[in-house]
């Protein structure tokens, strides 16, 4: 156990870092650390250098790994399934595909295009951005494993039902016709080398970069701000676990918003640092991932206004639902 608690700190929560930057602000630039310009610092600096070192690691890794399932290679597998265990296997292979709400939209279409049944391809749908394989690690690295784990857990039931609701409700007819009768190309499967592996995965590194860089400095920014400059006892008096309606009001402020879940988890962070509950942080942060505006708008483009509606209502019952478990049982995981 004291091995895993090393490895873990200095891994995941980078205590080395932390040292390091504390070191680079008191005794390089002379900054007082107890005060909210040196601790604002801190934060920003030290929260920003370890997300991105941990994407660079987990993205590439997903990536490698992902490169073995093409989106040709996934439809032959989930097609040979029916049930409850195909949108299982749907949510889960949501967790190996580092996506964006916004993103998943094009693997969504090309499921459904190749005839995979509605609740599979929502279970994924849902699942992609919500519990991918580095936001979980990142999770464990600001939180700890055991919230980690079980936030896994709940998505993935979350993914499991609100496919298996949406594909008992038999909506095919509110798909848009053109995402039903667009070619698929079955073309033979690749076989990559090990160069060309590496090659791929450090593009969806730089990809990856270059599309969430901004939302984690923004959402560094913000978490530095609610840590070092707004008063504990007034976000407690708005957002706290008390107050029966802070996990819906942190589900309908997080639906506007558009980042993914690297730029959230530093705001969950400060929020949580607050003294506001785990679980209305983390509605929060579950509703920016998936329900964000724009993915909505061009999820509108290929479904039709009651399958969307559908679709919105589930994952916002379920994010509220679970933020509210997360808010009776956090002293069993903090």
């Amino acid at each position: 156990m004291e091995l895993f608690k090393w490895l873990n700190d200095q891994l995941l929560r980078m205590d080395w870092l932390n040292w390091l930057v504390r070191v680079l602000l008191e005794d390089g630039l002379g900054l007082d650390l107890s005060s909210r310009v040196g601790a604002s610092l801190h934060f920003f600096i030290y929260d920003v250098i370890k997300i991105f070192i941990l994407l660079a690691v987990l993205i590439f890794s997903i990536s490698w790994v992902q490169s073995y399932f093409p989106p040709e290679r996934t439809r032959r597998i989930l097609g040979g399934m029916s049930g409850f265990k195909a949108r299982l296997s749907g949510a889960l292979l949501g967790t190996i595909t580092p996506f964006c709400s916004c993103s998943s939209i094009p693997l969504f279409i090309g499921f459904t295009s190749a005839g995979l049944p509605l609740g599979v391809t929502f279970a994924f749908l849902i699942s992609s951005p919500l519990v991918d394989l580095a936001s979980v690690i990142l999770l464990a690295s600001i939180f700890n494993w055991s919230i980690a784990l079980a936030y896994v857990l709940v998505g993935l039931v979350l993914a499991v039902l609100g496919g298996t609701l949406i594909g008992r409700a038999k909506m095919e007819r509110y798909v848009e016709a053109f995402v039903l009768h667009s070619p698929v190309l079955d073309i033979p499967q690749e076989q990559l080398t090990q160069r060309e592996r590496a090659q791929f995965a450090w593009s969806q590194v730089s990809d990856i970069f270059r599309r969430v860089w901004l939302y984690v400095l923004i959402g560094v920014g913000i978490g530095a701000a609610i840590h070092n400059w707004i008063p504990a006892a007034w976000i407690e008096s708005l957002l706290g676990q008390a107050n029966w309606w802070s996990v819906p009001l942190a589900t309908l402020v997080g639906v506007p918003m558009y980042a993914d879940i690297f730029g959230t988890l530093p705001t969950a962070e400060a929020l949580v640092a607050k003294g506001v509950g785990l679980g209305t942080a983390l509605a929060f942060m579950m509703a920016v991932t998936a329900l964000s505006l724009p993915s909505l708008i061009m999820l509108k483009k290929v479904i039709k206004a009651p399958l969307l509606a559908l679709f919105f209502t589930i994952v916002v019952v379920g994010i509220v639902l679970i933020g509210y478990l997360f808010n009776a049982f956090s002293y069993l995981l903090i």
